[in-house]
């Protein structure tokens, strides 16, 4: 089988703009975090995912939901590939979107994956209508019914997600590394500053972020060349302007946490734009 994956983006009701992918994957994700949700269904084989430490298996029949900020990694699970789609909400979308009242932020789910063979079918045929624009009405039907019913039988009545994690030493290493994404501190200087060793340094910062420094600095630089490739600039700028050292070294960390090449990227933004 040969691997591949495409990203749409979509308008949704309220002129609102949704992420898509639907891909087929042999090779597997580095750990990394969105700040959306990633809600998926795999349409066959099996996929591996590790959150937190913990191994959890997806196949068809069940629905995934990674919370936003939620460190994690995927592979295929003892198959040579598997097949998906996802939706990736932004935590206000999912709230409004699933119904939820708003006065205690985007729902919570205890479980990163759910079985639950008729919400994945459902969510599978939405993604399949958003992707493919046959139906923009239905499309918008269906995804406002699918999310509702997930969060209905499956969210955590217990707690929400939290807007702002609170994590005291990666936040600050977080906020040095943002400030210099081009020309990073040294490990030693950013553990100077802290009062830590290099080895605390690193242990704190995994143990509050579920990756180490250099894996969250590398999806930074991911996240903010999304933002400028949306704007239009070739990736060979972009990978020098967020601190890659050259355009193979961005697409090789873009495939590793999104599963498309920037220049793949590049075009399904600038063509829901038009």
């Amino acid at each position: 089988m040969v691997e591949w994956a495409r990203w749409t983006r979509v308008e949704i009701a309220g002129g609102d703009r949704l992420d898509l992918m639907h891909a087929r994957l042999e090779s597997r994700f580095v750990r990394h975090a969105h700040a959306e949700y990633a809600i998926g269904v795999c349409l066959d084989g099996m996929e591996r995912i590790d959150i937190e430490g913990t191994v959890h298996h997806a196949g068809p029949g069940t629905v995934v939901v990674i919370g936003p900020d939620q460190a994690h990694g995927g592979a295929p699970g003892d198959v040579p590939s598997f097949r998906y789609r996802v939706l990736y909400p932004s935590p206000a979308q999912m709230g409004a979107l699933a119904g939820a009242d708003g006065t205690g932020g985007p729902p919570r789910f205890a479980r990163p994956v759910i079985d639950d063979p008729e919400l994945a079918a459902e969510l599978a045929v939405a993604h399949r209508l958003l992707a493919t624009a046959e139906d923009r009405w239905e499309a918008d039907s269906r995804l406002v019914g699918v999310l509702g019913r997930l969060v209905r039988r499956h969210a955590d009545p217990s707690g929400r997600v939290d807007p702002v994690p609170r994590h005291p030493v990666a936040r600050q290493v977080m906020d040095r590394l943002t400030d210099q994404l081009v020309g990073p501190p040294s490990l030693a200087g950013l553990a100077a500053e802290l009062g830590l060793s290099r080895y605390q340094l690193v242990r704190r910062f995994a143990e509050e972020v579920g990756m180490p420094p250099f894996g969250w600095l590398a999806q930074h630089r991911v996240s903010r060349a999304r933002g400028l490739l949306e704007r239009g600039l070739p990736p060979v700028e972009v990978a020098v302007a967020v601190g890659f050292a050259d355009q193979a070294h961005l697409t090789r960390w873009f495939r590793r946490v999104l599963g498309v090449t920037p220049g793949a990227y590049r075009n399904s933004v600038q063509d829901s734009a038009r």
